[in-house]
């Protein structure tokens, strides 16, 4: 399996956007996305600078040998590497101390340094963060590779207006077969190969599961009354029923329904569990937005899954539901590129994805094929009933089409995901 520290320029440029202030920069996001390289890629580049009296100290706190295991040994081991001048701290997984807010307020308000953090679980975060960190902090969430940053840990390069992949010394490969199988395999860093079998993608998926579903949510919930997150296999019940039902709309309700065949349970207990997936970063929730009323509705989310491999694994790599997954790429993809995403909802008819950035809005719809007459116009349906004038894309997985038609671009999924 690959093993190298890849460059991620949009990651590492949002690390440093804030650098040289008070701000507590904390990158967030699903176990093993490359957070931790992150913080390594912000240390060379601050290094590279060779500039003088400056300091640099990484700590994981997953090391056991770190010596590290409380708030106060925390602080101790910070303040001792203090040097001459400004510090930047690098402390990875950060919520793994009780009390590691009281320690970055101190040490942010008491020494000439720059924090960066990593967490792996919003539910820890976010009440810290909100409450004692208020204002004084930014945060950078990170994702699994996309599709570009997949092709180049494959050490491959689009070319022939993107339809084929080159890498030197070896055959090119059609960039519709390199999609299946970023599909198939997903985009955690550390398995990123064209070398990656199916056995060893299964293997550490295992374990990714068990460190984020095990570790993540059940140990560390287990005195968390208020959200009664103690039992592993309904938590691998609605895991694996949420990854059956990427991009459908669902309710805690019906979800309870459709599960008490298997086993007993409640419509609250369901919802605290997805919450728990959501808050470990496995599963993002998408709203649906109303177009009529202009306003977001909080009723009948959808969720997608953080990975495309995860689910792979999860479904017991069945080759089924191509068209959900690739929906659920392209939903990744958008969220990569800075825009707020929600499900559009217009009286009857359904968007995929109504995409918020900076003032700008932008409507996709996503098909894995649109071969026949019914199918093309069923997709455009939606997008030719919205009056607006914002840009409105189709995105194919397979299949040649015209690049418009009634001013609604169809776009490739290889032209989608490399430009």
């Amino acid at each position: 399996m690959a093993k190298k520290l890849i460059q991620r320029p949009m990651y590492l440029e949002r690390a440093l956007m804030f650098r040289d202030t008070d701000l507590v920069k904390v990158v967030t996001g699903v176990r093993r996305c490359g957070k931790s390289s992150l913080l390594q890629l912000v240390r060379e580049r601050l290094e590279d600078e060779g500039m003088p009296d400056r300091n640099f100290a990484s700590l994981n706190l997953e090391d056991r040998e770190s010596g590290v295991h409380n708030d106060d040994e925390l602080y101790e081991w910070c303040k001792s590497h203090m040097g001459k001048g400004k510090t930047y701290l690098f402390l990875d997984e950060i919520q793994r101390i009780e009390g590691w807010h009281d320690v970055v307020n101190s040490l942010r308000v008491g020494f000439d340094c720059d924090i960066y953090l990593t967490g792996s679980n919003a539910f820890l975060l976010s009440g810290e963060l909100a409450t004692y960190l208020s204002g004084r902090y930014v945060e950078v969430k990170m994702l699994p590779l996309t599709f570009r940053e997949y092709a180049d840990f494959c050490s491959l390069r689009p070319a022939e207006g993107n339809s084929i992949m080159l890498r030197d010394g070896d055959d090119p490969i059609l960039t519709d077969d390199l999609v299946m199988r970023y599909l198939h395999f997903g985009g955690m860093p550390a398995i990123a190969s064209l070398d990656t079998t199916q056995t060893q993608h299964e293997a550490y998926l295992s374990s990714l599961y068990e460190t984020v579903i095990v570790r993540d949510i059940l140990d560390r919930e287990r005195n968390a009354t208020e959200r009664a997150i103690r039992n592993p296999d309904m938590l691998q019940l609605v895991c694996e029923f949420l990854a059956d039902n990427v991009g459908n709309t669902m309710s805690a309700n019906g979800m309870a329904g459709a599960l008490s065949q298997t086993m007993k349970v409640s419509d609250k207990t369901v919802a605290a569990y997805v919450k728990a997936l959501n808050d470990a970063y496995a599963f993002y929730s998408v709203k649906r937005y109303d177009l009529h009323g202009k306003e977001l509705l909080h009723t009948l989310p959808k969720q997608y899954i953080v990975d495309t491999g995860l689910r792979s694994y999860l479904m017991g790599y069945r080759a089924s539901d191509t068209g959900r997954v690739f929906e659920n790429a392209v939903y990744l993809q958008l969220l990569h590129n800075g825009w707020s995403v929600h499900v559009g909802k217009l009286y009857q008819k359904e968007v995929d994805f109504v995409c918020l950035r900076e003032g700008e809005v932008l409507y996709v719809q996503v098909a894995d094929s649109m071969a026949d007459e019914a199918t093309q116009k069923r997709e455009l349906a939606p997008l030719r009933s919205i009056t607006d004038n914002h840009p409105k894309w189709i995105v194919v997985r397979q299949g040649s089409y015209p690049p418009d038609v009634d001013g609604i671009q169809i776009v490739r999924a290889a032209d989608f995901f490399l430009s």
